[in-house]
């Protein structure tokens, strides 16, 4: 389980990235509200006191529990449609006393760990049928359970992290290209049928939230639509550097004025905007890419298919989270409610994150150099006792 590595072979630029983002979503967070900035704070202590311990576990012993994982997350995506607490019209999470938490965060990072086994164990036959209808039928279950509280970013998020992994254990190309060919027509159709204004596929404000995006004329979309449009006006308020850096906080502002509803969580990006100007959105931007960018780093010198799979799918979560969200903000996606990671208010999202990037840290310290040193000095105590 614990095993002694080189200090060296620990990424400290990628923790920094890690403090750097986060310190940012804890000022944020603050600016936005107040009241919950020292919540923030404290789950950023949390989940990086949890990843450092994560990153000195053995990934791959963690990984020997794949089918427990994934009966645990099952249960809790189970708890959560029976008895899950509601808000919005939506049942999401668990309420324990007065803390809460939402097992679709942690189940993320839970079915990014289980694929990841689960691929390699099934690296020689992977494009047979066998074991992708198997793949298939495991992703099916926990996707149903999220779509049913109703929350379909995350399906939909889940759905395209599971393609980004597969595609990385080495499915075919001629597999990927059938699947594009189905796929695309079925969404062709998918839009036709939720224009309609009977549909039955997707929950009214669903409809409206894609119908607004579709349609931002239309007065009967005007609520979302003049919340994506105080978003982009928040950000270009901000100019060049913002007006907190710029000192001018006095002026009007968009979110002060509460203009922007859950800009603690949704709409984040928007209050990088209005304070930190264009420079601070791009700085954000930045370390996200970053983060990502060290994810795949550490992949491609994983020790083996797990391990590249992982951080490959950490790196797809984080940065498909992140263009959701700053394309809502920005008005070129429909509004939807995906946190920005590592910023957005949200411990569960937050400590979740901080889970799966504790992983990602050991892959990195048991990267191919680090093990073919070790086998370098295992050969030269065998030749010096023999």
């Amino acid at each position: 389980m614990l095993k002694q590595y080189k200090l060296r072979f620990y990424n400290f630029r990628l923790v920094i990235f890690l403090l750097a983002i986060s310190m940012i979503g804890v000022n944020l967070v603050g600016s936005a509200a107040p009241d919950l900035k020292s919540k923030q704070f404290a789950g950023v202590i949390l989940g990086f006191v949890v990843m450092l311990i994560l990153s000195l576990m053995d990934y791959s012993w963690i990984m020997n529990f794949q089918w427990i994982m994934y009966g645990f997350n099952i249960a809790m995506l189970v708890v959560v449609r029976l008895a899950g607490d509601s808000a919005n019209g939506a049942a999401r999470w668990i309420g324990i006393g007065s803390f809460r938490f939402q097992p679709t965060e942690l189940s993320k990072i839970i079915l990014i760990i289980f694929f990841a086994r689960f691929f390699m164990d099934h690296e020689d036959d992977l494009n047979s049928l066998k074991t992708i209808l198997l793949s298939g039928v495991l992703l099916a279950v926990p996707l149903f359970l999220i779509l049913e509280q109703p929350d379909l970013k995350n399906t939909i998020t889940v759905a395209v992290v599971f393609c980004i992994m597969i595609y990385i254990a080495g499915l075919s190309y001629k597999i990927i290209g059938g699947a594009i060919l189905i796929t695309i027509p079925l969404l062709i159709i998918f839009l036709s049928i939720v224009v309609q204004p009977d549909q039955k596929l997707l929950k009214d404000y669903q409809r409206g939230r894609i119908m607004s995006f579709l349609y931002p004329e239309n007065e009967e979309y005007s609520d979302d639509v003049q919340q994506q449009n105080n978003s982009k006006t928040a950000i270009a308020s901000g100019e060049l550097v913002g007006k907190k850096i710029s000192g001018d906080e006095d002026t009007a502002s968009v979110n002060r004025g509460n203009f922007v509803s859950e800009n603690q969580t949704d709409f984040i990006f928007a209050v990088a905007g209005e304070e930190y100007g264009f420079l601070g959105c791009t700085g954000v931007i930045l370390l996200l890419l970053a983060i990502s960018f060290e994810c795949v780093r550490m992949g491609l010198r994983a020790k083996d298919l797990s391990g590249k799979i992982l951080c490959c799918g950490m790196a797809g979560l984080i940065s498909l989270q992140s263009f959701i969200n700053i394309a809502v903000a920005t008005g070129i996606g429909p509004n939807t409610g995906t946190p920005l990671p590592f910023v957005s208010y949200g411990l569960t999202s937050l400590v979740s994150l901080y889970i799966g990037m504790g992983l990602v840290l050991n892959v990195g310290l048991q990267s191919s150099t680090y093990n073919k040193e070790l086998l370098s000095k295992e050969k030269d105590r065998k030749e010096d006792y023999l």
